[in-house]
């Protein structure tokens, strides 16, 4: 198997994926934008792909020619890592955490830091993994403060989702200091992996790696769905699968799932002081908003803009990546079913998907080597933006 990058050959132009329709079981789209994407193609149908591409006058370049071994070498490099670094009281960023430890992680800075950090389960996966919240705060004691929800590990293999986040975790409480001021009038609530049981289904083998659903059986012969295709905000429309062995399928309907459930209800629990909703994903270095069910902005795009550009500048300023901000839609591809568009109508002001950038030797699954430099990056970025909420939004 091989990883194919393609690109339209007419700037400007978005890849039409129709070309690839009746070939569905012999390739994997597992990221794109309106103009690019990377493909997965089955060593049966490498040639025949090739010859597609080049008929419809696309620009491609072969990523990977042998993806099993790379996933070979990369399942062997997480274990020894785990061996390496067991967890002892403390995440870093030497390796990727599983589900188990990063909760353990939590409920000990809970116990640490008991005016200021709270844990509380709000659910249970399919397969029974106990999805836990973390609730930052100041330890001052006031109530109905503003909050910013944030989650990540929506897809199971974006591994670096998670991390990202725990490191911003472990910067709100361990580096108290340093952000005292997002944490004056703001509550911080945090669900470090909203998709337990695909991504540890995704750390089982090689062959599971590249996992993206959860783990409920959707047909006789499938499993899972894209949590992401699953929020009852125009459910089920573009970019988004009947399918059920898709991986964008979006559910029998809309909310089938127990872990879209828990994050619909974190929503509509925090809605009325919610000022800030981020969503973790990888790849891309982007900075979305809503509308990604339709090609379209809300009225107030503005305010989101702007908030988005803060944690792109501040970026670019750190490290001279550049993301791209706009709206979904527009700037990737038509989402529907999304969280940022259900926690934006829901009544959250501000609502992102952030896509994290790619790795140096690996555009979707950065190695452990990437881990450092992409989360104290992303923490910049979140910083920024989070800052300009706390000025644009004030605690009334």
């Amino acid at each position: 198997m091989y990883e194919v990058s393609m690109m339209d050959r007419q700037a400007g132009r978005r890849l039409d994926y129709s070309m690839l329709e009746n070939n569905n079981s012999y390739y994997e789209v597992y990221s794109r934008n309106g103009a690019s994407a990377h493909i997965l193609v089955h060593p049966d149908a490498q040639a025949d792909i090739l010859k597609l591409l080049n008929a419809n006058m696309m620009n491609y370049k072969i990523v990977h020619n042998d993806v099993g071994l790379w996933l070979q070498r990369d399942f062997e490099m997480n274990q020894k890592l785990r061996n390496l670094y067991p967890y002892q009281g403390k995440l870093g960023t030497e390796r990727y955490y599983s589900h188990d430890e990063i909760n353990q992680f939590i409920e000990d800075l809970a116990k640490q830091n008991p005016t200021r950090v709270e844990v509380k389960t709000v659910g249970k996966s399919f397969e029974g993994r106990w999805l836990k919240t973390i609730r930052i705060t100041n330890g001052d004691g006031r109530a109905n403060k503003n909050v910013i929800l944030v989650d990540g590990g929506f897809h199971a293999r974006e591994w670096i989702s998670p991390a990202a986040v725990v490191y911003g975790i472990n910067e709100l409480v361990n580096n108290y200091e340093a952000h005292a001021q997002l944490l004056q009038d703001y509550d911080w609530v945090i669900l470090p992996v909203v998709n337990p049981d695909g991504y540890e289904y995704s750390q089982i083998s090689p062959n599971t790696r590249m996992w993206r659903k959860t783990r409920q059986p959707s047909s006789r012969h499938c499993i899972g769905i894209d949590p992401n295709r699953n929020f009852d905000f125009h459910w089920n429309e573009a970019g988004a699968s009947s399918d059920p062995c898709d991986d964008g399928y979006a559910g029998p309907k809309a909310f089938s799932e127990p872990e879209t459930i828990v994050v619909r209800d974190l929503i509509h629990s925090l809605a009325d002081r919610g000022k800030m909703y981020l969503t973790v994903h990888s790849e891309g270095s982007y900075l979305l908003y809503p509308w990604g069910y339709i090609e379209s902005l809300p009225d107030t795009w503005q305010d989101l803009d702007e908030v988005a550009r803060a944690g792109r500048d501040a970026i670019k300023a750190a490290t001279g990546n550049v993301y791209k901000v706009g709206g979904s839609a527009i700037l990737m591809y038509p989402a529907a079913g999304a969280s940022d568009d259900y926690a934006f109508n829901a009544g959250f002001p501000i609502s992102f998907t952030m896509e994290l950038p790619s790795g140096r030797k690996n555009p979707f699954h950065p190695p452990p080597t990437d881990i450092d430099r992409l989360v104290k990056e992303t923490w910049v970025g979140i910083v920024a933006m989070a800052q300009k909420v706390v000025k644009k939004y004030p605690l009334n």
